[in-house]
């Protein structure tokens, strides 16, 4: 059921994607040739005016298939022959409507909440070293540590796990930024209420829950994942994180379903695939945008490549360049799907 549930989502939030494309395809003139909830064989079609509306036997997304997209077309409504601007928008809306969704499902998950844990320090554990004025206090609220702005209280433990020994710490104390560099903090023992425990000894102040917060926290658990992409993508890029440790369609179905089935009431699973759902619609808007071929980010890189062109040499890219680097890029892209399909499935079999 789970499986089904974590298809489903995946299907939905791609055929979100294509909504943003076509209504706003729509809304600025250009023509729709077709628009498609589902891939694979035809299950039903209807056209109304010069658009064939059509449902597909495969759950798995959908697409928008405009006038003159992926090849020549002179029509004057056609996507080739629309303005620059009109081009940006009909290519950013698919990721702002990924984003939207994101953000409305993390409006959904903190809704419920009664009360918030922030990051503000109410107490510190008997023991704890280098507390006072020239360390952290009581009433401290962390601002950001190494670097990175903490806009929730998970951020705290994220960070705290990335890094050192020492951190660069910035807190706001009695209305002004205090800056901690180098600052000692890593789990040592303490012994709360009899038990000896392993921790940083730090305890965070609970604010009971309003509106404002509750609106807060959900767009701030939104910028949240942005950032998480963003760390990612460097962790890669730096060899902190490596092949073994991505995850394509197959890998994070299978983390859902476990999700799922490890949740201890039907409620909790519910909440817990719409978490996953918030973090892969954030996931997708960002990495859709990034400039690279055969992806929306890379087509408005050559948008903005073609405007340069035009600008010094007086003429526009030939079009067939652009369509030759797509291809190239959408070869690459779907050679990297298949190298982390097999690593997720080579998982699944090593358990």
């Amino acid at each position: 059921m789970y499986i089904i549930a974590a298809i489903l989502i995946f299907g939905f939030l791609i055929a979100v994607h294509e909504l943003g494309h076509f209504a706003t395809a729509k809304l600025l003139g250009v023509q729709v040739n077709e628009f498609s909830i589902g891939m694979g064989p035809l299950l039903w079609s209807r056209e109304k005016g010069e658009t064939l509306y059509s449902i597909r036997a495969l759950p798995i997304g959908g697409y928008c298939a405009m006038e003159g997209e992926d090849e020549e077309s002179y029509d004057p409504r056609s996507f080739g022959q629309a303005k620059a601007w009109k081009k940006f928008l009909i290519l950013v809306a698919g990721a702002a409507m990924n984003f939207l969704v994101g953000v409305l499902l993390c409006l959904i998950l903190n809704a419920p909440n009664q009360a918030f844990v922030t990051p503000t320090i109410s107490s510190l554990a008997d023991g704890f070293p280098s507390q006072g004025e020239q360390g952290l206090m009581a009433g401290d609220r962390i601002l950001s540590i190494d670097g990175e702005r903490i806009y929730l209280y998970s951020d705290i433990s994220l960070m705290l796990m990335r890094g050192g020994e020492t951190l660069d710490l910035v807190v706001e104390r009695n209305g002004e930024k205090v800056v901690l560099n180098d600052y000692p903090l890593v789990p040592q023992e303490y012994t709360i209420n009899g038990k000896t425990v392993l921790q940083y000894g730090l305890s965070f102040r609970v604010e009971e829950a309003t509106l404002s917060s509750r609106l807060a926290n959900g767009w701030l658990t939104a910028v949240d994942f942005v950032r998480l992409v963003r760390m990612s993508l460097g962790d890669l890029l730096s060899g902190r994180a490596g092949l073994r440790d991505l995850s394509g369609p197959i890998g994070i179905v299978d983390v859902m379903s476990e999700v799922g089935q490890a949740s201890p009431t039907v409620l909790d699973a519910v909440l817990n695939l719409v978490y996953f759902a918030a973090l892969i619609a954030v996931n997708l808007a960002v990495m859709n945008l990034l400039p690279l071929p055969a992806l929306d980010g890379g087509r408005i890189f050559f948008l903005f490549l073609n405007g340069l062109w035009q600008l010094v040499f007086r003429k526009s890219i030939n079009p067939k360049y652009e369509g030759y680097v797509h291809l190239t890029g959408m070869a690459l892209l779907m050679g990297l799907m298949l190298v982390v399909a097999f690593s997720d499935i080579g998982k699944l079999f090593g358990r």
